[in-house]
C-alpha cells in the first residue's frame, strides 16, 4: 500500500471518529437541553412525576442540618419509589440550598437521574416567634430576605427548581403564631411574576402559595376577600392543603361509624371510614375549585400537602378519634395516589420521612410521625409491598438497610389498629 493511501485512510478514520464524537456530544447536549426545558407545566399533574413533601431532618432540632450525603441517601430512596418532585418549606436554613446542591451532584454523576424541587419561601407576620404579640396586619421584615434567597436559588438551579411557593399555611387563621393577610402573599407573588417578565427569573417557573383549603376560599366565607381573589388570579396554580386526619377530631362528622355500618366487621368499618376520609379530601378540593370558578378563573389546582400520622398520644390516638396507625395511613396513601394520579392532580404527600423536631417535647406527638418511613429508614406498611419487590435493595438510611416496620408481621401491626368510634357515641371536639 502506498504511503499516501495509508495517510488517506488514517485521516479518514480520524475525521470519522471526530464526526462521531461531535454527534455524540451534540446528542448529549440536546438531551441535556430537553431536561433543562422540563417545566412545572410538564410535571405537575403528570403521574410519571410523583411528588412528596420532604424535610430530611434527623435530629430533635433543625440546628442540626442534614448533610449532603444524608440528602443524597434520601433522594436515592425517593427516586426508587418513583418520586421526581420534592417540596421544601423555607430557604433561610441550609437544607434547601444543600438539597439543590445534592441533586445537582447526583445529576452530574448520573445524567439520567431526575429530581425537581418546589421551593418554599417562608412568610411570617411581624413579631412571629419572638415572644411578643404577633401583628397579623404587618409582615415580618425577614420576608424580603427570604424571597431574595428563593430568587437566587431559582436562578442558580433553573434545571431543578420549577416552582416557588410564597408561604406555607401563611394565610390560614389557625396559624396564630405567624399568619399574614392575603395582601402580603399577593405582594410577593406579584413581585416574582414581575421578575419573570423582566427576565430576572426563568419564564417557565411557576409561582404559587401553599396553603390550607380554607385560605383558598374553600371554607369559611371570611376568607372571601378581594385580595384573595386577586391572589388567585396572580398565581400560576393553586397549591392547597387538605387533612382529613386532623378533621377526625376538629370536624368529625365524616369519621364516626354510621348506624347502617355498625353491623360490619371492624376491618370493614375501618376501610369504609378511610373511603370517607378520601371523599372528605375530594370535597375540600372541589370547594376550592368552586370558589376559583366563581371568580371567573380557571387554572390548575394541586395538593401541596395531605397525609396521615401513624403515632399519636393526643387528639387522634386511642383516647381520641382513634385515627392513628400504619394500616390507616397505608389506605389513605393508596386512595389519594389513585385518585390524584387518575385525575391529573399532583399530590405532594406529607411526608417522606418522620421528623422528630416538629414536636420536640412530645416524642409521641402526631406531628413527628407523618412519614412513610421512620427516622431509621424502616418502611411503614404503606410501602411494605415495595420492600417485597426489592425496590429499595442496596439502599440505606443512616447506614440501615430499608426494612419493614413490625419486622413485617402483619398480625403485630394490626394489634395497634383501632376501629373508629360509633357516630352516635362520638365526643364533641374541643
Amino acid at each position: 500500500m502506498k504511503l499516501t493511501t495509508k495517510l488517506f485512510l488514517v485521516l479518514a478514520v480520524m475525521v470519522s471518529g471526530q464526526a462521531c464524537k461531535e454527534k455524540k456530544n451534540s446528542t448529549e447536549n440536546h438531551q441535556s437541553q430537553i431536561k433543562l426545558e422540563v417545566t412545572a407545566k410538564d410535571i405537575l399533574g403528570n403521574p410519571d412525576y410523583l411528588a412528596i413533601s420532604y424535610g430530611g431532618y434527623r435530629a430533635i432540632s433543625r440546628d442540626v442540618q442534614p448533610t449532603l450525603d444524608e440528602l443524597k441517601e434520601d433522594m436515592r430512596i425517593l427516586a426508587a419509589m418513583g418520586i421526581k418532585i420534592v417540596r421544601t418549606y423555607n430557604v433561610q436554613l441550609q437544607q434547601a440550598s444543600n438539597l439543590l446542591k445534592a441533586i445537582r451532584e447526583m445529576k452530574q454523576d448520573d445524567p439520567d437521574f431526575e429530581m425537581y424541587v418546589m421551593l418554599g419561601a417562608w412568610i411570617d407576620c411581624k413579631n412571629a416567634w419572638t415572644g411578643m404579640e404577633p401583628d397579623h396586619n404587618v409582615e415580618s421584615e425577614q420576608n424580603e430576605g427570604e424571597i431574595a434567597r428563593a430568587v437566587a436559588l431559582a436562578n442558580e438551579y433553573p434545571d431543578i427548581v420549577k416552582i416557588i411557593a410564597v408561604g406555607n399555611e401563611a394565610m390560614v387563621k389557625w396559624a396564630t403564631s405567624y399568619y399574614v393577610q392575603p395582601s402580603v402573599i399577593l405582594k410577593w407573588v406579584n413581585h416574582l411574576q414581575a421578575l419573570k417578565k423582566e427576565g430576572k427569573l426563568p419564564a417557565a417557573l411557576w409561582i404559587t402559595s401553599s396553603d390550607d383549603f380554607a385560605s383558598w376560599g374553600g371554607g369559611d366565607p371570611e376568607y372571601h376577600t378581594q385580595d384573595l381573589a386577586d391572589l388567585i388570579k396572580a398565581v400560576d396554580y393553586i397549591s392547597m392543603h387538605t387533612y382529613p386526619y386532623h378533621n377526625t377530631h376538629y370536624n368529625p362528622e365524616f369519621w364516626g361509624v354510621p348506624e347502617d355500618e355498625e353491623q360490619l366487621s371492624d376491618i370493614a368499618k375501618i376501610e369504609a371510614a378511610m373511603l370517607r376520609a378520601k371523599a372528605f379530601a375530594m370535597s375540600q378540593y372541589e370547594a376550592v375549585g368552586n370558589h376559583m370558578k366563581s371568580l371567573g378563573v380557571d387554572k390548575p389546582i394541586h395538593i401541596g400537602e395531605t397525609g396521615w400520622a401513624t403515632v399519636s398520644n393526643g387528639h387522634y390516638g386511642p383516647k381520641g378519634s382513634k385515627a392513628t396507625d400504619e394500616y390507616k395511613e397505608a389506605l389513605y396513601h393508596k386512595h389519594l395516589r389513585e385518585w390524584t394520579n387518575k385525575a391529573g392532580i399532583s399530590c405532594f404527600y406529607f411526608e417522606a420521612f418522620n421528623e422528630k423536631w416538629k414536636d420536640a417535647h412530645n416524642k409521641h406527638g402526631s406531628e413527628n410521625h407523618f412519614g412513610l418511613f421512620t427516622l431509621e429508614g424502616q418502611a411503614k406498611y404503606a410501602l411494605w409491598e415495595m420492600v417485597d419487590q426489592g425496590v429499595f435493595e442496596g439502599l440505606t438510611r443512616n447506614g440501615n438497610p430499608i426494612t419493614k416496620t413490625y419486622n413485617g408481621d402483619v398480625d403485630a401491626l394490626m394489634e395497634d389498629v383501632l376501629t373508629p368510634p360509633l357516630k352516635r357515641e362520638q365526643a364533641v371536639p374541643q
